[in-house]
């Protein structure tokens, strides 16, 4: 049974703003990702100092389009070639046959403001997308009505659908599924992601600034830091992942499914999962789902997102206090029955380390042939590339997933300078999206020849 809610759910106050992974700093608000000193030592991954000896020693990249400016997300076409490109200055390109073409499949430069993280963030394909043409997608808006005055902008996701061919959409076929007034500019995360359950999963991030503190934050339970978007799921949709069936109907276009966690108890029913501060990509694989949840200013993390889970931010960041020496390791037993709050499988630090960074960057689980080693390992990175992309295997036994470094060969390393997302084609390969010395461009991982 499914449960329809209103289309706007508004929030509470304002803000101010910060960087496109949302880099964690204290202060910056210039939209420019700026490292910051790391403290805190150690990573519950342990990194490895030198590469695991399965994985290549090198990899490559192939260029399948370059050019572009700001590559953010890619959808593929289930059974087919065709390849869906989502620019953050909000167009969509369809990539067949090697090219581009000259009109873009979807143009929405009217529609979406930008600047820093704002942007066409997110794109996703009906599972049935060959037969009804359905698409899906996440972008910033100017502030839309039901938006405090003082607030940055408005989270919309909305639908759409292609022509008959397929190769054209009509800016006038949208339909607004969701908007969510943002306080601050930055902290918007943006990923889409169908399950195998047919729901869509949207990505939301805190609300911005830093600290999921100030204006447009509420209070929560935990009083070490003031406010927390994150740890409060009645008030606003922020620092959370949503489920939501499109094919539902109901008032807003959507129903929440009837298995939601907080269908029938307090909160609001959308919520999926909670606790986390900028949720920058996200993938499914064999039913599990991939997060991974940029930090503020010592550690980056990825989680294994489950329904009811909180992922501890503003109480953690990853398996460290934030701003407290000592800190629970669940909610009060008044607040949704004292919750553990949840570990990462693996973090890493903002510190010198072989897998180090400033923004995670959310990947996919390899599933291709070309490079056999990397078979169920998680491939991803950092907004900081420095040559190389990271690699995560699972453990034997326990939890915690091990991380390694992923150089790139030293011919390719210049088609890849800034990270900006992780694909997968539905042959199981791997794809980087990012900005380098050919522009912007999306990247087939392969073997080094």
């Amino acid at each position: 049974m499914a449960h329809s809610r209103r289309r706007l759910l508004a929030l509470a106050a304002a803000g101010a703003a910060s960087g496109l992974a949302g880099c964690g700093t204290d202060d910056p608000g210039d939209g420019t990702p700026t490292p910051s000193t790391a403290t805190d030592a150690g990573t519950a991954s342990d990194p490895a100092t030198a590469a695991d000896t399965d994985l290549p020693a090198a990899i490559g990249l192939e260029t399948i389009v370059d050019g572009l400016r700001a590559p953010l997300d890619v959808a593929f076409a289930a059974g087919g070639d065709r390849r869906y490109l989502a620019e953050q200055q909000g167009v969509v390109h369809v990539l067949e046959d090697g090219g581009l073409g000259g009109t873009p499949f979807l143009d929405l430069r009217d529609a979406v403001t930008t600047g820093g993280e704002k942007g066409l963030l997110g794109i996703a394909l009906h599972p049935d997308y060959a037969e009804n043409r359905r698409l899906f997608v996440r972008y910033s808006a100017p502030a839309r009505s039901g938006t405090p005055d003082d607030y940055s902008h408005t989270f919309v996701l909305a639908e759409f659908r292609a022509g008959s061919a397929g190769r054209r959409v009509d800016p006038a076929t949208e339909r607004t599924l969701l908007t969510v007034p943002q306080p601050q500019g930055n902290h918007n995360a943006g990923g889409l992601a169908f399950g195998p359950d047919g729901f869509l999963h949207v990505a939301v991030g805190d609300g911005g600034a830093a600290g999921d503190e100030g204006p447009g934050h509420v209070d929560d339970w935990y009083d070490a830091v003031p406010g927390g978007n994150g740890q409060d799921v009645t008030e606003n949709l922020l620092g959370s992942v949503l489920r939501i069936d499109v094919d539902g109907g109901g008032e807003g276009g959507y129903a929440v499914p009837g298995d939601n966690p907080l269908v029938g108890r307090p909160g609001l029913d959308e919520q999926y999962a909670w606790g986390l501060r900028n949720p920058y990509r996200m993938a499914f694989d064999d039913g599990r789902l991939f997060v991974a949840d940029v930090g503020q200013n010592s550690f980056e993390e990825v989680d294994l997102v489950e329904s009811g889970g909180n992922y501890g931010w503003n109480v953690r960041e990853g398996t460290h206090c934030y701003r407290a020496a000592d800190c629970p390791d669940r909610t009060p037993d008044g607040v949704r029955g004292g919750e553990p709050l949840r570990e990462p499988i693996f973090e890493y630090p903002r510190a010198d380390a072989p897998v180090s960074g400033i923004s995670v960057i959310g990947g996919q689980v390899y599933r291709g042939s070309a490079l056999p080693s990397l078979s169920g390992r998680y491939v991803f990175g950092d907004l900081r590339v420095d040559g190389r992309l990271f690699v995560a295997t699972p453990p034997a036994d326990g939890r915690t997933w091990s991380t390694d470094v992923l150089p790139l060969a030293d011919g390719d390393a210049g088609r890849l300078e800034r990270l900006l997302s992780v694909g997968r084609g539905p042959d199981g390969e791997v794809y980087a999206l990012g900005t380098g010395e050919g522009g912007g461009g999306l990247h087939r991982v392969r073997p080094v020849e």
